[in-house]
C-alpha cells in the first residue's frame, strides 16, 4: 500500500479510532506522555504538599496546646507563692505582671511568626497548585493539538484557544489578518493569506499559532512575514511561531530565518 494512501486512511480512521478504542487511545497517549505530567504525578504531588500543610498546622498546634500548659501551671506556681508571702505580694504581683508581660510578648511574637508561616504555605501551595493546573492545561492542549491534526476538532479553534492564552498573560490582543496576495507573492499564485500580529508599545509581532508545523510550514509563514512587511512597508520586531508539535527540521530552519519556537503559549518571552 502506498503512503499516500496509508495517510488517507489514518485522516479517515483515527478520529474514530482514538474515540471508540480505548487500548489504541491509551497507546496515542503513551506516545506522548513525556510532553506532559501525567495524571497520577500531579495528584500525588498535590496530595503531598496538603500532607505537608496539615503536619506542619498540626505539630504547631501541638506547641501551642504544650505551651498554654506550661502557662498554667506556672500560673499556679506564682499564686501559691503569692499565697504563701503575704508580706511580698506587692513585689510579687509586680513580678507577676512583668512575666506575664513577657509571657504576652513573647506568645505575641511567636502567633505573629507562625501566622507568617502559614501565609507562606499558602502562598505556596497555590503557586503549585496553579503549576498543576497549569500543567494539565498542556496536556489538554497537546491532546487538543492532536485532535486538530487528525480532524477531531478544527484548526481554528486551536488557534484560538493558544490566542487566548498569549491576550491572557501578556494583556494583548491578537489580531488575525487577512490580505489578498494578487501578485502570487508568497505561494506563486494569486491567494488569501492569514497572519497573526501583535502591536504593543509601537513593536510589531508577527505570529503563526498552528497544532503542528513542518518545514514547509515554516517556509511559507516567513515568505507571510515578509509579504506584510513590504505590503506595510514596516519591518517586523519578531517573528514567533506556537506549536505544541514542531518538526525537527522545521525548528533548524527556523532559527536559521530567526524566527521564535515555542511549543506552548506559556513559554513565550515577555512581551
Amino acid at each position: 500500500m502506498a503512503i499516500e494512501d496509508v495517510s488517507e486512511m489514518l485522516k479517515r480512521e483515527l478520529p474514530a479510532l482514538l474515540r471508540d478504542d480505548p487500548d489504541f487511545r491509551r497507546y496515542v497517549l503513551e506516545l506522548t506522555h513525556r510532553e506532559y505530567a501525567g495524571r497520577q504525578q500531579t495528584e500525588d504531588r498535590f496530595d503531598r504538599v496538603l500532607e505537608e500543610l496539615r503536619q506542619d498546622r498540626e505539630a504547631q498546634e501541638l506547641k501551642w496546646a504544650r505551651q498554654d500548659r506550661k502557662w498554667e501551671e506556672q500560673n499556679q506556681k506564682w499564686w501559691e507563692a503569692k499565697e504563701e508571702d503575704k508580706s511580698n505580694r506587692a513585689e510579687q504581683d509586680h513580678k507577676w505582671r512583668e512575666a506575664k508581660e513577657e509571657q504576652d510578648r513573647k506568645w505575641r511574637e511567636a502567633k505573629e511568626e507562625q501566622d507568617r508561616k502559614w501565609e507562606e504555605s499558602q502562598a505556596e501551595f497555590q503557586r503549585v497548585h496553579e503549576e498543576i493546573m497549569a500543567q494539565s492545561q498542556k496536556h489538554d492542549r497537546h491532546i487538543g493539538a492532536l485532535g486538530a491534526r487528525w480532524g477531531v476538532q478544527s484548526e481554528a479553534a486551536f488557534r484560538n484557544a493558544l490566542a487566548g492564552i498569549l491576550e491572557k498573560n501578556f494583556d494583548i490582543q491578537v489580531l488575525n489578518v487577512n490580505e489578498y496576495d494578487d501578485q502570487g507573492e508568497v505561494f506563486d499564485q494569486p491567494d488569501q493569506i492569514e497572519l497573526d500580529i501583535i502591536i504593543k508599545n509601537g513593536l510589531l509581532l508577527i505570529c503563526e499559532l498552528k497544532s503542528s508545523v513542518s518545514k514547509g510550514d515554516m517556509y511559507f509563514f516567513e515568505r507571510k512575514a515578509r509579504f506584510y512587511e513590504r505590503r506595510h512597508d514596516r519591518k517586523a520586531d519578531r517573528l514567533i511561531v506556537i506549536s505544541p508539535m514542531i518538526d525537527k527540521r522545521a525548528e533548524k530552519f527556523a532559527k536559521e530565518l530567526g524566527i521564535e519556537t515555542y511549543s506552548d503559549s506559556l513559554g513565550v518571552k515577555k512581551i
